[in-house]
């Protein structure tokens, strides 16, 4: 039997769909961040990265670079094996603190990357209370839908957002029925925020707990940049909150924070947690020096709103057809897959750009995009050079401008 050929169909089968995805071999150059090294076909070539989610540029932070130089020296650097054997190094410990801190929690748990962290969280909750139902959001990210898969409970759906399905379906699960809310405050493909403190009504009126990704909103949001929860003063109210290490805090790992019952429970039962090694010293090191920054610094956060507000205003003004967003995260509508995949070719060989196309199944078809993430390091230059170079290609592949059927 030639099993190749099974893979070698299932592959071409993304080909013929337009689905298949050419990863950009970069190279990152620490304190010129967005300015990046492109190791194209044609030899290396210096370009800039317009989709980087290192939101605030933590990971060339001089604090972020140092703490994890001088651990690596120090300790070494793996962290030579799971939780329970040997591996929970010092500096995690000491990470998992200022991550309780962060959220105000008694506890929090840190996994191997955010993707972990929900599936492994969502499950291992979920199991452990009789009789579970999820409600989970419809606009959820995979890593939760695999999550409530994994745990093996009964879930529905509510409509993205919409408080009344959401409540309807808390109602007809009755007062008795455990129930578990599984939401984010922040979805990163339209940009769009939950309505926290009214999901916490809903939950606290039926009986049911609460589980919150905030991944594309810690270190941006709040006075200590806990995320949107923390901003709009509701973070106590949250049984559960996830989050990332891999995004505004420019390392890697994922995370939950909870009361010391919930996370206990997770350490103790989740495969996902006692199974795997741990993050490196290194890598625990330089996370803590982001939070434990953000948590003081106001610079970046303010920076990167302005940032972002004069990334829009400069691509609408262009006439771009950028989709409505009140957060950092800036899609430009395409609604074609293989003009998406066009666009994001043309801004990288033509104009040294690189923003990656978000085709389906990351987003329902018809509704490609490019998802553009400014950073505080984007000057005045560079997004005036971003908006010429996006109304070429637009221009090129007979994309509608919204100021050419104005002028009509």
């Amino acid at each position: 039997m030639k099993y190749n050929t099974f893979f070698e169909n299932a592959v071409s089968r993304l080909h013929d769909e337009r689905r298949y995805r050419v990863f950009a071999d970069l190279e990152r150059i620490a304190g010129r961040f967005p300015q990046t090294i492109w190791h194209s076909p044609q030899g290396p070539r210096e370009i800039i990265v317009w989709c980087s989610n290192d939101y605030l540029g933590m990971g060339q932070h001089p604090k972020v670079i140092g703490a994890m130089v001088e651990t690596a020296t120090r300790m070494g650097t793996g962290a030579g094996g799971t939780r329970n054997i040997s591996g929970t190094n010092h500096p995690l410990v000491e990470l998992e603190s200022e991550l309780a801190d962060l959220h105000g929690k008694d506890s929090a748990l840190v996994f191997t990357s955010g993707y972990v962290s929900n599936e492994t969280g969502i499950s291992t909750i979920a199991r452990l209370i009789p009789n579970c139902l999820i409600l989970s959001d419809a606009f959820n990210h995979n890593s939760m839908i695999e999550g409530i898969r994994q745990s093996g409970c009964e879930k529905k759906i509510f409509r993205h957002s919409d408080l009344a399905h959401l409540e309807a379906l808390l109602k007809e699960a009755g007062p008795e029925r455990p129930k578990l809310v599984v939401f984010e405050s922040i979805y990163s493909m339209d940009a769009d925020i939950a309505p926290i403190g009214a999901i916490c009504d809903l939950a606290e009126r039926y009986g049911a707990m609460t589980y919150l990704d905030e991944v594309h909103a810690v270190g941006m949001y709040g006075p200590r940049g806990a995320g949107v929860a923390e901003r709009d003063g509701v973070m106590d109210r949250v049984d559960v909150i996830e989050g990332t290490l891999g995004k505004a805090f420019g390392c890697f790992g994922g995370y939950i924070a909870a009361n010391a019952a919930v996370c206990d429970a997770v350490r103790s039962y989740a495969p996902g947690f006692i199974f795997t090694t741990a993050l490196p010293p290194a890598v625990c090191a330089a996370a803590a020096a982001s939070i434990r920054h953000l948590k003081g610094s106001q610079w970046e956060r303010a920076r990167h709103q302005e940032r972002v507000a004069r990334t829009k205003a400069v691509l609408t003004a262009a006439g771009l057809p950028v989709m409505p967003s009140d957060t950092h995260i800036v899609p430009i509508a395409v609604g074609d897959p293989e003009k998406c995949k066009a666009a994001s070719d043309l801004l990288l060989s033509e104009h040294g750009i690189y923003i990656q196309p978000i085709n389906y199944p990351t987003v329902p078809k018809g509704t490609e995009r490019l998802r553009v993430t400014p950073t505080p390091y984007h000057d005045e230059a560079l997004i005036d050079a971003l908006a010429g170079a996006l109304v070429d290609v637009w221009e090129q592949l007979g994309l509608p401008l919204k100021r050419a059927l104005a002028a009509e």
